[in-house]
């Protein structure tokens, strides 16, 4: 299996997660698994977790990150990727080897989940159900030893810190400058 097999379908594509093991899972206002050693999975908003398909006849788990109400998640630790997709509407659907489908749907407003690596792929559900995707955008910076140039992000985590905070008042990020933003 190659973990870096990504393929785009007519509605959908695969994602190159199959085999990788959910190694550890993070909680803050978002739902982080760690796959393997270098993809990550960040839900931001509601999901359905559900055992066997996600149906009405299957029991299902809403999971809500910003309330912090994700205990069944924990059921994912250790569980291997089976299937991943990712729905051109927005929506992701991943599948375990131990029967578990976690769905996350679109969100109209907000950025619902992103799935970054293995490598330097990277797909976000867009607010309003769009899929945004970034093939191996920071591939061509990697040196070739294959480390990480400088500066280069590590993972989502360091990207997100790069940003840094929006103001929730007047919607900018901080001033390039350095200058307070609120005057």
């Amino acid at each position: 299996m190659n973990a870096l097999t990504f393929t785009e379908q007519e509605d959908h594509w695969i994602l190159g997660l199959q085999g990788l093991d959910v190694t550890k899972i993070s909680i803050d206002h978002q739902l982080t698994l760690l796959l393997g050693s270098d993809a990550w999975v960040v839900l931001e908003g509601p999901c359905r977790l559900s055992q066997g398909a996600a149906s009405g006849e299957n029991p299902q788990e809403i999971l809500d990150p910003g309330r912090q109400d994700v205990t069944a998640a924990l059921a994912l630790f250790g569980a291997k990727v089976a299937s991943a997709v990712a729905f051109k509407t927005g929506s992701l659907q991943l599948v375990f080897d131990n029967g578990l489908q976690l769905y996350c749907p679109e969100d109209p407003l907000f950025e619902a989940w992103q799935v970054t690596g293995p490598g330097d792929w990277r797909f976000v559900s867009s607010p309003g159900g769009e899929l945004a995707v970034w093939p191996g955008s920071v591939a061509s910076e990697r040196r070739s030893d294959g480390r990480r140039s400088p500066g280069e992000p590590s993972g989502p985590a360091d990207l997100m810190c790069r940003i840094g905070p929006i103001s929730l008042a007047s919607g900018r990020g901080p001033d390039p400058a350095g200058n307070d933003e609120r005057r």
